[in-house]
């Protein structure tokens, strides 16, 4: 449980960063290509965080990270509309490597701040699920 805590500490530190570089209003090519990389590095933190509390403790064993999304849903973290915005917050996770298109760029950024409440919430519930 000890590892848990770490992680669920890593994806809050990870998650204020995020925070920060959302408050820019008229974010620059390179504010907008930062605020894409903290998402990248926020949701890989609470995935992994969310993976090793399903193992610890719901004793599921889950890797991909649509995997552990959809079994966060399956266990009461997400309802059915923001299990479908994880799914798709996956997928531009996946994107964020092909940044450097500026219309993708641009697209993924619109998301962001809707993808910084969802990776709140699911914090939050991976929190609740680990004092339980």
């Amino acid at each position: 449980m000890e590892r848990l805590c770490e992680r669920v500490c890593l994806a809050e530190q990870a998650l204020n960063a995020f925070k920060e570089v959302l408050k820019i209003e008229r974010p620059t090519a390179i504010e907008r290509d930062a605020a894409l990389h903290r998402f990248a590095f926020t949701f890989d933190a609470v995935f992994k965080a969310s993976r090793l509390m399903l193992y610890e403790v719901e004793g599921l064993n889950v890797f991909s990270p649509k995997g552990v999304v959809r079994t966060c849903h399956e266990v009461g973290l997400f309802d059915d509309n923001e299990n479908r915005n994880a799914l798709q917050m996956v997928v531009d996770r996946h994107l964020t490597a092909l940044a450097y298109e500026e219309a993708l760029a641009d697209e993924i950024y619109g998301r962001l701040k809707l993808y910084f409440s969802l990776l709140q919430k699911w914090l939050k519930g991976i929190q609740a699920k680990t004092t339980a």
